[in-house]
């Protein structure tokens, strides 16, 4: 099936033993995450945007690290005393507007002064992030950023195959182009609709052809899941 399907992407081991596609989109936030430990300062930000792969990026980079991972809605000031019980890396993926900013900057002075690292997952770059504290505003305007843009079309073809691959499905490359032509351009769309070919096709004791990726487009295409 990758024979007839060549494409010149690199692997990255992930958590669980996944693979992460290196393509034109994240290659320079694969970059700055390969320069860890080596970042100019304690945090660094990637941004982009929803489903184009930032937090699959930060997971790769926690389980390097040792990261702590911190759901921002429980980040506050009294919580940082055991979020960060001998904790000198973490990570905070998808902040936004609900971040307590006072937790945020304690949290980034606080690994700053062990030597320690902070990454952050965002839509925006943290220029555009609509902080109210000054202090915080300017340790987020000098931290490292970098973008993360939506998948092309040979990520998207590479995740589709490793996905099949993965629940060991036999897939000739038209229904591979075929639903590159219809699904949205997201990680999260090509799950969707592998796992609903491999449902279907197994409830129906049917192979996964082009005909059966039609049907089951439609049916996303009308919300059913």
């Amino acid at each position: 099936m990758t024979a007839q399907l060549p494409l010149s992407l690199g692997h990255r081991p992930a958590l669980e033993d996944s693979d992460f596609l290196v393509a034109p989109c994240n290659q320079d936030a694969v970059a700055w995450l390969d320069r860890w430990p080596e970042w100019p300062g304690p945090a660094l930000a990637i941004h982009g945007p929803a489903r184009c792969g930032k937090t699959h990026l930060a997971h790769v980079w926690q389980a390097r690290s040792s990261a702590k991972l911190i759901v921002p809605e429980l980040l506050s000031a009294d919580a940082l005393p055991e979020l960060l019980n001998g904790v000198s890396a973490c990570v905070i993926d998808d902040v936004a507007e609900r971040i307590d900013e006072r937790a945020l900057l304690h949290l980034h002075n606080l690994l700053s002064e062990r030597g320690g690292y902070l990454l952050l997952t965002s839509r925006e770059p943290p220029a555009r992030w609509p902080l109210k504290i000054a202090d915080l505003q300017s340790r987020m305007n000098a931290a490292s950023a970098v973008g993360v843009g939506r998948p092309d079309d040979a990520l998207i073809s590479a995740v589709l195959i490793k996905l099949f691959a993965d629940r060991q499905l036999q897939v000739g490359s038209d229904v591979i182009a075929f639903l590159l032509a219809r699904i949205e351009r997201s990680f999260a769309a090509a799950h969707q609709a592998v796992a609903m070919l491999d449902e279907t096709a197994l409830a129906g004791h049917r192979r996964i052809t082009v005909p059966l990726a039609r049907d089951v487009v439609s049916r996303l295409d009308s919300g059913e899941e």
